[in-house]
C-alpha cells in the first residue's frame, strides 16, 4: 500500500468579521473548478454545536459518548469531545489535493493575512510565514500611505478582497498546484 504524503496547506487568518469564511468559500469553489479535492478546517474560539437534539448522535453524546461517528454512502461525521490540533487534522485530509485552513493565526503554514480596518494592520507584524495581504477597498488608500518602517505590507503581495481568481493563482503558484 503506497503511504500517504501530506498535501499543500494554506491559511486564511484576520479578525473576527475580516471575511475569512467568505473568502475561503469562494477559494473552496474556484479549486473545485479547476478539479482539486479541497479540505478545510475552520477555527473557532467560542465554541460551537454541530448536532442537533433530537437525533441519535445527540442523545449519544449526551449519554457521555467522547466521541461519536456518523456515516452514510454519501457524508461522514465525527464528533470528539476534545481539543484536536491543527497537525492531526491536517493528517486526517492527506487525501486531499488541498487543504484551506481558517483560522489558527500563530501556526506556521503559508498564510494570507486579511486586512478590514486600520486597527487590523499590527497582525502584520504578529503573524510568521505572511505570503500576502488581502484588503478591503476602503483600506487600500490607508495600506499605500503606510511605509515600510510602519508595516509589511509594502513588501507582501497585497490583493483586493474580492479578486479571487488573482489571491487563487497566488496560492496556486506559492504551493505549485
Amino acid at each position: 500500500m503506497k503511504p500517504i504524503t501530506p498535501r499543500p496547506v494554506y491559511q486564511i487568518v484576520g479578525y473576527k468579521n475580516s471575511g475569512k469564511t467568505h473568502l475561503v468559500s469562494r477559494l473552496v469553489a474556484h479549486f473545485t473548478a479547476k478539479g482539486l479535492r479541497v479540505a478545510v478546517i475552520k477555527h473557532d474560539l467560542h465554541g460551537f454545536e454541530m448536532d442537533k437534539e433530537g437525533t441519535d448522535t445527540y442523545q449519544h453524546r449526551a449519554a457521555g459518548a467522547a466521541a461519536v461517528a456518523i456515516t452514510s454512502p454519501e457524508r461522514t461525521a465525527v464528533l470528539e469531545e476534545k481539543d484536536t490540533a491543527l497537525s492531526d487534522l491536517i493528517a486526517r485530509f492527506a487525501e486531499y489535493d488541498l487543504v484551506l485552513v481558517e483560522g489558527f493565526k500563530q501556526e506556521t503554514y503559508p498564510k494570507l493575512v486579511i486586512l478590514r480596518e486600520k486597527r487590523d494592520i499590527p497582525l502584520l507584524s504578529e503573524l510568521s510565514n505572511i505570503k500576502g495581504v488581502v484588503v478591503w477597498p476602503e483600506l487600500t488608500k490607508v495600506m499605500e500611505e503606510r511605509n515600510t518602517t510602519e508595516s509589511m505590507s509594502n513588501i507582501l503581495p497585497s490583493f483586493d478582497i474580492n479578486d479571487t481568481s488573482r489571491i487563487a493563482s497566488a496560492i496556486s503558484l506559492d504551493l505549485s498546484l
